[in-house]
């Protein structure tokens, strides 16, 4: 199928090279079976990939199924993926097919698959050397004919190396790779994007479609977007529904960016401040909004952020020992807390000198899972983390009854 016609059907929008070659290698590898490894940062649209790849393929008539590997509980995968008998395992009251059965002749998109236990690793190599699979509890051997698509946004080679990925399986899956882009190393689709998203909100919400000048529209292109295309959506719902006028001019929209372009270099001495590393920025994401998320205007925090890396900030004398550089920069300034976002009125919450990193995290997790209703899912795009992370962060603090 030509590029633009393929653009078109599965509402893929932007020019960028990178996009376009990774479109033409989907485009390409679409009408064989071999397996094929998409791999991208969260937010980018993997699924829609596996979508270009069954879609245009012989087995488009047959059955798609899309699953999420990190999302499924260690005890539970292999029965998801390939079924159990009947009195196989504590409250296996019947037998029950797997994805691999039900799917036979289809296709099977298989997310976060690094997140996959080695045990199901090698249960699945198994399958794709011979379409063979045998049921949790059961000693019958069953065939299925299924191509496998994965996807995963973390090196494989470093989980390899780690131990916790197989090298064979690894070298199995990856008989193609599609390499889809960040969203910020393709700047010129973003305006594309944000238009998209602000025209499908306005017809949604009934309202008249909110217009970005130059200069608003040179503050979206320069942020980082971390969460990719699903976070800019994010940000373009928020503009529609809480934006003043529909026509913003310049740092008008700073309000509702993520976090600052400016403040990105101070991350690493916060971090080694609370005994952290580059390692541990994603799982600090909450911490992050917290600390970093303001709403003020663009001169005052640059002249704080100054102050700080300058050490102009004063700090009293059992602090210089402590490591402890966040609680001076809280003692010297007010900040709006991301934590106002999930009160029915603006409230600015000053945080105590005496908060730890748990403590904010575990608040922060609960007023987002209080905002919606217990919807884990939501909660954790809200959060900018993963669905698995949001439910590892609810088991340390013991939230699960709450």
């Amino acid at each position: 199928m030509e590029l633009q016609a393929l653009k078109r059907r599965f509402g893929i929008i932007g020019n960028a090279p990178s996009l376009n070659h990774a479109l033409h290698i989907a485009g390409q590898v679409a009408a064989t079976d071999v397996s094929v490894l998409i791999l991208g940062e969260s937010g980018v649209g993997k699924e829609v990939f596996s979508k270009i790849l069954h879609q245009q393929s012989k087995r488009k008539h047959n059955k798609f199924i899309a699953v999420n590997c990190g999302a499924i509980p260690e005890g539970t995968i292999d029965s998801e993926l390939f079924g159990h008998e009947k009195g196989s395992f504590t409250g296996a009251h019947e037998a029950r097919q797997g994805y691999f059965e039900t799917v036979n002749g289809g296709t099977i998109f298989l997310d976060e698959v690094a997140e996959m236990p080695l045990g199901t690793q090698a249960r699945l190599l198994r399958v794709l050397e011979s379409g063979e699979f045998i049921k949790v509890g059961s000693s019958k051997v069953l065939s299925t004919d299924v191509r496998l698509v994965a996807a995963t946004n973390v090196s494989l080679l470093k989980q390899i190396e780690k131990g916790k990925f197989r090298e064979d399986l690894y070298y199995r899956m990856n008989t193609v790779a599609i390499q889809i882009p960040a969203l910020r190393e393709r700047k010129e689709d973003i305006p594309l994007l944000f238009r998209k998203f602000a025209a499908d909100f306005s017809e949604r919400y009934h309202s008249q479609s909110v217009q970005l000048d130059q200069g608003a529209l040179d503050w979206l292109v320069n942020q980082t977007w971390p969460g990719n295309i699903r976070q800019l959506k994010n940000v373009a719902e928020q503009i529609c529904v809480l934006a003043p006028t529909r026509m913003l001019h310049g740092d008008e929209i700073i309000p509702f960016l993520p976090v600052r372009e400016y403040t990105k270099n101070l991350l690493p001495a916060l971090l080694e401040g609370v005994g952290g590393t580059s390692e541990d920025w994603s799982e600090r994401d909450l911490l992050y909004k917290v600390l970093f998320d303001l709403k003020k205007d663009m001169a005052e925090m640059k002249q704080v952020m100054g102050q700080i890396m300058e050490n102009e900030v004063p700090v009293r004398e059992n602090e210089k020992t402590s490591g402890n550089v966040i609680a001076p920069f809280f003692e010297s300034v007010q900040m709006p807390s991301m934590m106002s976002r999930y009160e029915d009125h603006a409230e600015v919450v000053d945080i105590e000198e005496n908060l730890s990193l748990m403590e904010v995290e575990k608040r922060l997790i609960e007023k987002a899972i209080r905002k919606y209703a217990g919807k884990r899912r939501q909660a954790a795009i809200e959060l900018g983390i993963s669905e698995r992370t949001l439910y590892r962060k609810i088991k340390e603090y013991g939230l699960e009854e709450e």
